[in-house]
Order: structure tokens, then C-alpha cells, then sequence
């Protein structure tokens, strides 16, 4: 019985311990890494790729191929051993193998396997840039419910004063320091932080939730992140905008994906303008055939002399024709040979090469060249483009790190301005020299300066973050 018990406490402790974890940020994003559903969609695209290599490996190896048939055929027929035609009912098979090698077709099999290294190396960029995105939006989400929950410590905090305050509030009043009033007008205080509680936890939940739906966590109650020893980790302030934006160029997957795109393009052009060119191909054939039909050979029977005589083309010394002896004719029906001796007697091979020129094709290879043309001046224009727009990201993200930098700066420095107004309010308050009304303006604009800290000291460092990962940091190498 006793183990029964000690068994059970195991098991409610390790469901308790489980149920109370608190993901960490890098936890989050590693989890996400590997269980995303676009991330894996990314990688089946990768995969892909491997099989476009698969193909253009195959198109050096030689192809083979085997056949075989039976049949009856019932009448008249042509024996396929014989070749004659005979009324009658017989069995007969065949079998064929063929291989054929492609010796030269305009480089382009060389082309496929370069475009297959290629779209592999693309496919790559684009798992590594989906990573990337999917780890900033894990970031992003991770930060928004740290900002709701150090919301939600400031309003609690605050509201505990307001309570300390109604105490304070309803002594005054007792000793007729202070109106009724004022005890009305905290109360409502009260009450309105009260909802801004229950406001703030709300967030708190639909943040949690929106941050399992990213990371595919279905248990939503017990789920939970850790939300201490999280700060200002700047490993980039140093660094100037042209220094960003180098390293940017040199190391996001949106320059590399279109870099690619342009190689792909190249390539197609090369296996576009390959179709110009001849092709040799190369082949080698083995076949070989039985049949069970018996043939009716026809003899001269000498034994028993001439049956007569009749003219030859061959004329003797007078002219005249030169006569042959005619003997009787015998029909004699042939055995049939084993199936094996069959399919070594009838057998035959055929090898040689095949030359196919392209003369004119109705301007096809023509207009897929120029297409491919199209396509290559295409991707370069979208490669030009991605640096544009890479150079753009990197400048927006350097300005706006800078400017939450200087709104968390300031917030910092209203904070104290507003903490020093809302004391000197609560002293004179505590003295009875202002109401409540004043009173509960200092404390809201107080409690709006920290929250507003919050705001901005969480807006500063996913800013911080978004410049770091264009500077080339990985997305779980980034410190907080």
C-alpha cells in the first residue's frame, strides 16, 4: 500500500513539474525551429531538390529496357522462326532487350546536373531565411507577452498603494480631515485599476496563446514562459550603418536566394540554347524468338529413279535444251527444337549510333531561348531589387532602433519626473492639502509613465534584435 502511495506522488509530482515549466526564450525558438509547419514545408522543398539531382545524375547513366511476348496464333500465319506463311495453330515467344546511351546532346545533361547543385544551394537560403523569420516572429511574440506581464506587475503594484490609500483615506475621513468624497474618488480608483487588472491578465493569456498557436503547443493552460533575467543586451551599437549593412549583404539569405535565382536562370538559358545543337545517341539491341510449329519441307526422292525428264536453260552443242531428270517430290515434316536451343539459334543483335540534327522545329527552340533570356534579365533586375530593399530594411531597422532607443531613454527620464510629482501629490495628500481627484491624476500619469517604459524598453530591444540578425547573428546565438 505504501508504494501504491509513494508510486502516485511520483506521478503527480512529475505531472506537476511538467505542467509548471516555463519555456525560455531559446527553448521557444529551438522548438519552433523544429517544429514549424512552414519551416518544414521549406524543408520538403529542399528535399525536392534532391530528387531534381536524382534525375540529372540519371541522365549520364545508360537506359535499359527488357520486352517479351507470347501468343497462339490459329490459321494462317507467319511462323516468326521461318518467316513462311502456314495454315495451322502454333505457340510462339519473343524477347528483346535494348540499351541506349546518350553520347551528345548539346551539353545539356552537363547543364542539368550544374542547375541541380544550384537549386539545392537555393533551396537551402530559403530554409535558412525561413528560419530566420520564424525565429524573429517567435522573438517578437516571446517579447509582447514579457511587456504584458511587466504590465501587469505595475498595475498590481500600483493598485496595492490605492488600497493602502483607501485605508489611509477612511481614517481621514472618520477624524473629519478629509470629505467623503475623496474616499468615493479613491474608491473608483480602485475599482478602475481593478479592470485594468483583469484587462492586463487577459492580454496576458491571448499573448500566451497566440505564442503556442506559433509554436504548435495545444496545451494552453499549463503553458507558460519565463519572464526574469531578460534585459538590454546591445552587441551592436558599435557597429556604424555601412558596417551593417556590408555584413548584411555578405549574410542574409535574401541576397544569396536571388544571387541563385540568377545562376538558375543562366543555367536554363545554357539547356535552352543546347537544343540547337545535334544529338548522338548510342544503341545495342539483343532479341530472340520460339515457336512450336512444324514446317513441311519439301525432297526429291532419288531411290526410285526418275520420273521424268524437263528442259533446263542449259543448251548442248546443237542447240538444242539440255533435259534434267525429275524425281518425285516428298513432304517431310520437321521436329521442333527445345525451347533453349530455340533461343540460342534464332537470337540476333543490332548496335550503332543515331545522329539527330535540328534543322527547324517551328522557331520553338528559338522562342525558348529568348525566354530564358527574358528570365535571366528578370533575375537580375530582382537581385538589384533585393539589395535595394535589403539596403532599405537595414537603414529602417538602424532608425528605428535608434529612435526606441531614445523614447526608452526618455520614458526612463519621465518616469522620474512623474515617480517625483506622484510623491510630493501623496504627501500633500497625506496632509490633507489636495483632494483625491488630484491626487489619483498624479498617481495615473505615474502609473502610465512605467508602463510606457515597458513599452518602449521591450519595443527597443526587439528592434535591437531585428538589427542583429541583419548584422549576421544567428537567430539562437541573439542575447537578452
Amino acid at each position: 500500500m505504501k508504494k501504491s502511495i509513494i508510486i502516485i506522488a511520483v506521478l503527480l509530482l512529475g505531472v506537476s513539474a511538467t505542467a509548471q515549466k516555463k519555456w525560455t526564450l531559446k527553448e521557444c525558438v529551438e522548438y519552433a525551429l523544429e517544429n514549424n509547419i512552414s519551416i518544414k514545408q521549406s524543408e520538403l522543398d529542399l528535399k525536392a531538390t534532391d530528387i531534381e539531382a536524382l534525375t540529372a545524375l540519371g541522365n549520364f547513366l545508360p537506359s535499359l529496357s527488357a520486352s517479351a511476348g507470347v501468343n497462339e496464333n490459329t490459321g494462317l500465319s507467319f511462323n516468326p522462326v521461318t518467316n513462311n506463311a502456314q495454315t495451322t495453330t502454333f505457340l510462339a515467344a519473343s524477347g528483346r532487350v535494348n540499351v541506349g546511351y546518350t553520347v551528345f546532346n548539346g551539353l545539356r545533361n552537363i547543364r542539368q546536373a550544374q542547375r541541380a547543385k544550384v537549386s539545392n544551394l537555393a533551396g537551402q537560403y530559403r530554409l535558412s531565411k525561413m528560419k530566420d523569420d520564424i525565429s524573429l516572429l517567435v522573438a517578437n511574440s516571446y517579447l509582447s507577452v514579457l511587456l504584458n506581464k511587466a504590465n501587469l506587475e505595475v498595475l498590481k503594484s500600483q493598485n496595492e498603494v490605492t488600497k493602502q490609500q483607501i485605508e489611509q483615506t477612511k481614517q481621514l475621513v472618520e477624524v473629519g480631515t478629509l470629505p467623503e468624497g475623496d474616499l468615493l474618488e479613491i474608491t473608483a480608483t480602485d475599482a478602475g485599476e481593478q479592470q485594468s487588472i483583469v484587462n492586463a491578465e487577459n492580454q496576458i493569456k491571448l499573448s500566451l496563446i497566440t505564442l503556442a498557436q506559433i509554436l504548435l503547443i495545444k496545451d494552453y493552460e499549463n503553458f507558460d514562459i519565463e519572464d526574469e533575467g531578460y534585459g538590454i543586451v546591445d552587441s551592436i551599437s558599435d557597429k556604424t550603418i555601412d558596417e551593417i549593412i556590408s555584413n548584411a549583404k555578405e549574410n542574409r539569405s535574401e541576397i544569396k536566394i536571388a544571387e541563385q535565382n540568377v545562376e538558375l536562370a543562366n543555367k536554363d538559358l545554357q539547356i535552352a540554347k543546347g537544343a540547337y545543337l545535334p544529338t548522338l545517341t548510342a544503341f545495342f539491341g539483343y532479341d530472340t524468338r520460339f515457336s512450336d510449329a512444324t514446317s513441311l519441307l519439301s525432297f526429291q526422292d532419288t531411290s526410285q529413279g526418275p520420273i521424268g525428264q524437263s528442259p533446263t536453260n542449259l543448251v548442248d552443242s546443237n542447240g538444242g535444251a539440255v533435259l534434267a531428270n525429275v524425281f518425285p517430290e516428298v513432304l517431310v515434316e520437321t521436329t521442333v527444337d527445345p525451347f533453349i536451343n530455340q533461343l540460342y539459334q534464332n537470337d540476333g543483335i543490332a548496335y550503332g549510333f543515331s545522329l539527330n540534327i535540328p534543322i527547324f522545329n517551328g522557331f520553338n527552340t528559338r522562342a525558348s531561348v529568348k525566354r530564358n533570356k527574358i528570365n535571366l534579365e528578370r533575375s537580375k533586375f530582382q537581385l538589384e531589387q533585393a539589395e535595394l530593399d535589403l539596403e532599405s530594411n537595414v537603414y529602417q531597422a538602424y532608425v528605428d532602433a535608434k529612435g526606441t532607443l531614445k523614447a526608452y531613454e526618455a520614458a526612463q527620464s519621465a518616469l522620474e519626473s512623474q515617480e517625483l510629482a506622484y510623491e510630493y501629490a501623496k504627501a500633500r495628500y497625506d496632509e490633507g492639502l489636495t483632494n483625491a481627484f488630484d491626487f489619483s491624476q498624479a498617481k495615473l500619469r505615474y502609473d502610465n509613465s512605467k508602463i510606457n517604459l515597458n513599452r518602449t524598453k521591450y519595443d527597443y530591444i526587439f528592434r535591437l534584435k531585428v538589427l542583429e540578425l541583419f548584422f549576421g547573428i544567428p537567430a539562437t546565438e541573439l542575447k537578452f
